[in-house]
């Protein structure tokens, strides 16, 4: 591994989640939780009849664990981009929706536009990294994630949004989020456990990765999440084409463009579907393509997570994909996460 980095700020971001993880943990344990027993309360009645997820970005994709956790409750759970919402759908921002907006700096163009629309019209639950932002002053309440400092691709704040999202989730539906704190602390010695080997993983993935020029990740359920915060960050850390998308989706079409430069990282997940998932890796190998099965069986390589509870997967399914953000970034030659067009918030709409 060279040591060029080794002293790189992406890396350094990675390897730090798990303190971010166990910093957010520990402010989540000591947030009151009546203000949050109150909405449930009035959540499926006339006063709150639904609950409104948004983000952009990673922390848009990572509201699909909480937003399937409230519709198996039975809640009403809607999920949608913050440019959607604000653009397309200002009939939600109504007063029997409670909002949930998720952003990490708290004051990105659509998140600021969002509280000018929506504050004082419904309650306004914010979760964010930045209390001093726009979103951590004007939400009614607020929940923080305290990841810390980020030099620029989501890492630290996508898992420390997720802890804070299945809080959310679990007081919104009448459960006590101390037994979910609890197993995603499992978690932080399961993410530092894979990260002991990262050096090792982006080595052999290196050899792997060689000819391959478009990437697809793919999963289904709250493995969304990680398949379409995946997508964006090799995107951005590595300055190469992937997308993210659900398993069946790329069923519909997109498994006619397989070929020997194109990669598929399915996400096993955990579930109904799980075994549907390692049916497409199987099908995708038939065909010829190139797949990895993302999945928790503990066997020690780089596409193998520890076997764990299905609460704390989605926060260790991110971490194969910044393994391969990081030889891929070696092979075209790019400073891992190293922004040359954008920045870390997006102030224009």
């Amino acid at each position: 591994m060279e040591k060029k980095l080794l002293e790189n700020n992406y890396v350094k971001d990675i390897l730090a989640q798990p303190q971010a993880l166990t910093d957010t943990l520990d402010g989540l344990d000591s947030l009151p939780l009546a203000p949050l027993q109150a909405l449930a309360g009035r959540l499926g009645t006339a006063s709150l009849r639904r609950v409104v997820l948004t983000g952009m970005g990673s922390s848009y994709h990572a509201l699909h664990p909480a937003n399937l956790a409230l519709l198996q409750q039975g809640i009403e759970s809607h999920m949608l981009e913050t440019s959607e919402l604000i653009h397309y759908a200002p009939r939600l921002l109504a007063p029997d929706t409670l909002l949930v907006a998720v952003s990490q700096s708290g004051r990105s163009a659509e998140t600021v536009q969002l509280m000018d629309m929506a504050q004082g019209r419904l309650p306004l639950v914010g979760i964010t990294n930045t209390l001093e932002s726009p979103l951590g002053q004007r939400a009614d309440l607020v929940i923080p994630t305290r990841a810390g400092s980020e030099f620029s691709v989501s890492c630290k704040t996508y898992v420390t949004a997720l802890a804070a999202l299945s809080y959310l989730s679990d007081a919104l539906s009448g459960r006590n989020p101390a037994v979910t704190l609890g197993i995603c602390r499992e978690a932080v010695e399961l993410m530092s456990g894979y990260l002991q080997h990262w050096e090792q993983y982006v080595d052999s993935l290196t050899g792997l990765l060689q000819g391959v020029r478009h990437l697809v990740l793919a999963g289904r359920g709250p493995s969304l999440a990680a398949a379409g915060t995946g997508g964006l960050i090799i995107k951005e850390s590595a300055h190469f084409h992937a997308e993210g998308m659900s398993s069946a989706a790329f069923r519909h079409g997109p498994f006619e463009m397989l070929s020997a430069e194109m990669m598929v990282l399915v996400f096993a997940g955990i579930g109904p579907a799980r075994q549907l998932n390692a049916n497409l890796a199987s099908d995708i190998h038939q065909a010829g393509g190139k797949a990895e099965l993302i999945s928790s069986s503990g066997s020690g390589s780089v596409f193998s997570l520890p076997l764990t509870a299905e609460v704390q997967l989605p926060l260790l399914e991110i971490l194969p994909v910044q393994m391969v953000s990081l030889a891929l970034a070696g092979l075209n030659q790019h400073d891992p996460g190293t922004f040359e067009r954008g920045s870390k918030v997006t102030v224009v709409a």
